[in-house]
């Protein structure tokens, strides 16, 4: 990838810990700056992710998939989406913003599932090459708040039965903590991780300047 093309971006952190939001406040103002940006989502993001999406997510009792399965649905998921989408955009100076992407995988199918971390590592190294974000920002928020905003988003949509990954164990969501705490100790130069806590606002703010030197430095 050509390292003075565009900017990839990604954001990872438990469920509930408001990526969404922080990924559309970034856009606006990056839009708003005259940036080309665009918007992302794993697995999803092309004809191929998005149906494999509800597979994926589709509750354990419906649909039986076995941990080395996810492992390869997402990564088929996410292959496509850095080929089709990440890569073209990018050498056209796009700034891209992803929901999701290798980080979640290391968690949630390494530490979460249990897959043996060589095996976890390969299926990622298979589906990005040398595609990496610039930065990820790793928004985190205690379980305990995980968990009310979680129940409270269901409410809001009326969902009435958890997607696979919602409806795991505490024990799940500590591991995948553990996990993200892990990794952002061994890439502290990509992995922001931010006090998700924090009001809206502050989360943005600090996302900003993070972002605004990372445009600086390609200015």
């Amino acid at each position: 990838m050509n390292p003075n093309a565009g900017l990839f971006l990604s954001f990872e952190g438990n469920e509930g810990s408001g990526k969404s939001t922080q990924i559309d406040l970034l856009a606006e103002r990056l839009r708003e700056a005259g940036h080309p940006v665009s918007q992302w989502r794993e697995p999803g993001g092309t004809a191929l992710g998005e149906a494999l999406r509800p597979i994926i997510k589709t509750p354990a009792q419906d649909i039986q998939i076995g941990a080395m399965a996810e492992l390869l649905l997402i990564s088929a998921s996410r292959a496509q989406l850095v080929n089709e989408i990440i890569v073209p955009r990018l050498e056209r100076g796009e700034i891209i913003l992803v929901d999701r992407f290798l980080d979640s995988t290391l968690v949630y199918q390494g530490f979460g599932r249990g897959l043996a971390t060589d095996l976890v590592q390969q299926a990622v190294a298979l589906a990005v090459g040398d595609t990496f974000p610039h930065r990820t920002f790793l928004l985190k928020v205690p379980l305990e708040v995980s968990e009310a905003r979680r129940q409270h988003r269901a409410l809001a949509l009326g969902e009435t039965k958890p997607d696979r990954f919602e409806a795991s164990d505490r024990t799940f969501f500590e591991r995948i903590e553990q996990g993200y705490d892990q990794l952002a100790a061994k890439a502290p130069n990509r992995i922001l991780s931010i006090d998700a806590t924090q009001s809206v606002a502050e989360v943005h703010a600090e996302i900003w300047q993070s972002v605004k030197a990372l445009l600086a430095l390609r200015a």
